[in-house]
C-alpha cells in the first residue's frame, strides 16, 4: 500500500481488479470452443451447399467454350419445364426441335434466349450476364443464411455483415438482370 493512500481505498482497487479478470474454467472454455467449432462446421456446410447448388448451372455458363451455343424461343411451358425450338449459332451445332430449360422468373412463355446447350442432353441454360447471375442464386441465399450464423453462433458481426451484403447484392443483381 502506498502511504499517500487511505487503507479503503488499497482494498477497494485491489478487489476491482480481482473481478475485471475473468476465470478460468475448463468446462465453459470448452464449451465455448465446441459451439464456436460447430457454428463454424454448419456455416461451412451451408456456403458449400450453395455453391453446390449454383456450379450445377452455372458450370455451363461461365465454361461456355467448345459448347452448343444459340438461341430457344420458348414456345411453351408446364408444370416446372419450359421447351421450344433452338436455332444455333455456334459452329457445330445442330438445329433442334425441341430443347428444354427450367421454368423460373427467367423465362417467359414466347421469350427467345440466348442459351447455351448442356453436353448429351436436350436441356439448356440461359447464357449472358442474366443467365450467370440467375445461376448463382443459390449461392446469394446460402450467403445470406450463413450471415445468421457467422452473427448469431459465431458472433462476428462485422464478417456476417459482408457475408449478408454481398448474399443480399448478388439476388438483387440477379433479379435486376432478369
Amino acid at each position: 500500500m502506498i502511504p499517500a493512500m487511505p487503507a479503503g481505498h488499497a482494498s477497494a482497487s485491489r478487489s476491482r481488479h480481482a473481478r475485471a479478470v475473468p476465470r478460468k474454467g475448463g468446462a465453459s472454455s470448452a464449451l465455448r470452443y465446441v459451439r464456436l467449432a460447430a457454428m463454424g462446421v454448419v456455416a461451412l456446410v451451408i456456403l458449400v451447399a450453395g455453391v453446390w447448388g449454383s456450379w450445377g448451372c452455372a458450370q455451363h455458363v461461365m465454361l461456355g467454350k467448345g459448347r452448343e451455343h444459340g438461341t430457344m424461343t420458348v414456345s411453351r411451358c408446364d408444370g416446372s419445364v419450359c421447351w421450344g425450338p433452338y436455332e444455333p449459332v455456334s459452329a457445330g451445332s445442330t438445329a433442334r426441335q425441341r430443347v428444354t430449360i427450367e421454368q423460373s422468373v427467367a423465362v417467359e412463355s414466347g421469350g427467345t434466349y440466348s442459351v447455351v446447350v448442356k453436353p448429351g442432353s436436350s436441356d439448356v441454360v440461359r447464357t449472358g450476364p442474366a443467365g450467370l447471375l440467375h445461376a448463382w442464386v443459390p449461392l446469394g441465399g446460402a450467403l445470406l443464411l450463413a450471415s445468421v450464423v457467422v452473427a448469431g453462433g459465431l458472433r462476428m458481426r462485422r464478417s456476417a455483415w459482408v457475408l449478408g451484403g454481398a448474399g443480399l447484392a448478388l439476388v438483387t443483381a440477379a433479379w435486376v438482370a432478369l
